[in-house]
């Protein structure tokens, strides 16, 4: 791949069947979607748990996708606060039922090195206490510095580390699309 080279890897259609497929997934694994709670990770990860939660109820009608879906900040949880001390605080909000006995998938758009989900995991437990903790990602791109493996992948994409993959979501960039932009290899 020529340097800054920009591939679609995923388009809007391809991005939909892989969340239809992940909610049938999570409904299957859990028998159900009634102790189900899932935490959108900011910024991509939050557009992504709506749309479960809405394929989610599409699935099973007692379900209602708006009690469904909570927003998990992570920012005083990184481990990278050092390098960039000055980031916004972002919101925290659960649904109505808290997450004690519930299942909480964690839902992002992209993993990576795992640390992202290792802070997420440290916030839960400042939260509450789920049942389980399951974890629904669009695209597992390698490259693991933790032992944290997702339950639902969109997409597997083997990557190089000199590559880099975005997601971009209707709601925040105006459309759907997975992409990966080649760059300068690391010596």
């Amino acid at each position: 791949m020529p340097e800054d080279a920009v591939t679609t890897v995923l388009g809007a259609p391809e991005i939909g069947r892989a969340l239809t497929r992940i909610a049938h997934e999570i409904l299957e694994r859990n028998k159900g979607g009634d102790d189900v709670v899932l935490l959108g990770i900011p910024t991509r990860g939050l557009p992504l748990a709506h749309r479960l939660a809405e394929r989610l109820a599409a699935v099973e009608p007692s379900l209602d996708a708006a009690h469904l879906v909570g927003e998990l900040d992570i920012t005083m949880y990184r481990d990278d606060l050092h390098r960039h001390p000055t980031r916004p605080i972002g919101t925290t909000t659960l649904p109505a039922d808290g997450i004690d006995g519930k299942v909480v998938v964690l839902v992002d758009d992209v993993l990576f090195s795992g640390r992202t989900i290792r802070a997420a995991l440290d916030a839960i437990k400042d939260l509450g206490r789920p049942r389980a903790v399951q974890l629904a990602t669009l695209v597992d791109r390698g490259h693991r510095e933790l032992p944290i493996r997702p339950d639902f992948v969109g997409k597997n994409l083997p990557t190089s580390l000199s590559e880099r993959v975005a997601v971009l979501v209707e709601e925040i960039d105006g459309t759907d699309a997975v992409t990966i932009t080649a760059g300068e290899a690391r010596a």
